[in-house]
């Protein structure tokens, strides 16, 4: 089950965090996997990485999502096959509406929502002409859920779901699957890098508050995501589209 021999993956925001992790799930599962993110060196350090420790083939290209000339260039490198497409690349602002400037609307707009939407534009056009693929965004219970100050971060998630919704509808007769993952708080390197910023010396004490938000008791992990997007991307799920699936230690339901 959940072999992708055969297929290409692009997947965005992959040099760390939930979008490494899918990449290294993903090629673990024999996926051709092309990992697209900001910095040059460290993507393509995780693509040598994960070509080491697996059989599948991993390739590591510098993009800039927010940049269209970026995204084409990346895109074209990545050849003309294109199976899959998930949409990792993503930064987070915390604030409310009188302290979000313009310029943080903008700088969150940027990456999270047009970037999301210019990958799929250059992934859509290759899925169209081979009649078959499957689109997979990183949303976030902040889509659909009011969370204490995180307004423009709200917006950016609320319109991946909301783009990920059209273009299933769009898509369907022809063969594209899209569905978005609606995560909780994980715990990655940007909220490790977060705590030592902002509350030096606090780091433990802030990393049980943020623990105990989900009802599980504790963040998720990278690994957990990439479980569930690695099933939502294969051939197992053939029957899913436009969907939202929150994965969140219980926050929806059980609060």
């Amino acid at each position: 089950m959940f072999d992708l021999k055969g297929k290409r993956a692009v997947v965005t925001g992959a040099a760390s965090g939930i979008g490494l992790a899918i990449a290294e799930l993903f090629a673990a599962h024999q996926a051709d996997v092309v990992l697209l993110d900001l910095d040059a060196q460290k993507t393509a350090g995780a693509a040598k990485a994960i070509t080491e420790k697996t059989s599948a083939s991993a390739t590591g290209i510098a993009c800039d999502v927010s940049r269209a000339d970026s995204v084409a260039e990346a895109f074209s490198q990545a050849g003309d096959q294109l199976d899959i497409l998930v949409n990792c690349a993503g930064i987070a602002h915390v604030g409310n509406l009188l302290s979000t400037t313009p310029e943080d609307m903008d700088r969150l707009y940027s990456v999270n929502v047009r970037g999301t939407y210019l990958c799929m534009q250059a992934a859509i056009k290759p899925m169209l002409e081979a009649k078959h693929g499957v689109i997979l965004n990183l949303a976030s219970i902040a889509a659909t859920a009011g969370l204490t100050d995180r307004f423009a971060y709200s917006m950016t998630k609320g319109a991946v779901l909301s783009m990920t919704l059209s273009a299933a509808k769009d898509y369907i007769s022809q063969g594209i699957r899209c569905n978005c993952i609606s995560p909780a708080r994980v715990h990655t390197p940007f909220v490790d890098g977060f705590l030592a910023k902002n509350y030096p010396g606090q780091e433990a004490e802030k990393m049980k508050v943020l623990a105990q938000a989900q009802p599980i008791g504790r963040m998720g992990t990278p690994a957990e995501i990439a479980v569930l997007a690695l099933y939502l991307c294969s051939d197992e799920a053939s029957f899913l589209t436009g969907v939202d699936y929150p994965i969140d230690g219980g926050f929806f339901n059980l609060r």
